[in-house]
């Protein structure tokens, strides 16, 4: 039993030391974790069981996409990262922001899952809970799970009593009763990095400061394609 603690807690440890090492983290893995999150969003839409309908999208002020996974023995730990980008009041989308997904869980549990989300968000407020650092999605703000298109048949007036529209899908087994603490955070340090600034997320997200890069063109693109 000793010996599961020590095992998750050096999960746990290590991969907030990870995040904390984002600062030296090499650029050409900062445009990777872009590029998964944009594979990750179009895979989504090609999919009818996950895709995101059209009226939702025209509700969008922000959209996340995270790449997670998950494990553990007795104490589990879900890390990972994902972009933020969100609709300006010119109707422009913003570039996408970088920002760290974890989650701390104590319970009966065993096994591992990547987990691959995309929260649709329709409001202006929901994006800026990040500037204090990091909020709790369902705590800090209210979330729900999304229409898909697949089941999608009215224009969706009925279906936005949350901030957040959640879509998800997971790979592998994960089982047990958890208690769980789940947030996301921005990550100054690695969109330094991306986008050799100095500037912080509020700049990144709402100004027209930073020349986009090619490497978050497709992504900015796309997005902008499904919510013009």
């Amino acid at each position: 039993m000793k010996k599961l603690l020590v095992f998750s807690l050096i999960a746990i440890f290590g991969s907030a030391q990870a995040r904390a090492g984002d600062s030296h983290t090499p650029r050409s893995d900062l445009v990777v974790r872009v590029e998964t999150c944009e594979a990750i969003l179009r895979e989504f839409m090609a999919t009818p069981e996950t895709s995101v309908p059209p009226a939702v999208w025209r509700k969008a002020r922000g959209v996340m996409v995270l790449s997670q996974f998950k494990a553990g023995l007795i104490l589990g730990v879900k890390d990972g990262y994902g972009v933020l980008m969100v609709k300006r009041p010119n109707g422009r989308w913003s570039i996408p922001v970088l920002i760290d997904a974890s989650e701390a869980s104590l319970g009966l549990q065993a096994g591992a899952k990547s987990v691959e989300t995309v929260f649709i968000i329709t409001d202006d407020a929901t994006p800026r809970l990040l500037f204090a650092s990091r909020f709790n999605i369902g705590v800090d703000a209210k979330a729900v799970a999304g229409p898909k298109s697949a089941e999608y048949e009215n224009d969706g007036s009925t279906t936005f009593i949350a901030p957040v529209l959640v879509y998800s899908r997971s790979v592998g087994l994960f089982a047990g009763a958890t208690v769980k603490a789940g947030h996301v955070q921005r990550n100054d340090p690695a969109n330094f990095t991306l986008y050799n600034t100095p500037y912080t997320m509020p700049e990144l997200l709402y100004s027209d400061w930073i020349t986009p890069p090619t490497e978050v063109q497709p992504l900015m693109a796309y997005v902008q394609q499904l919510a013009p």
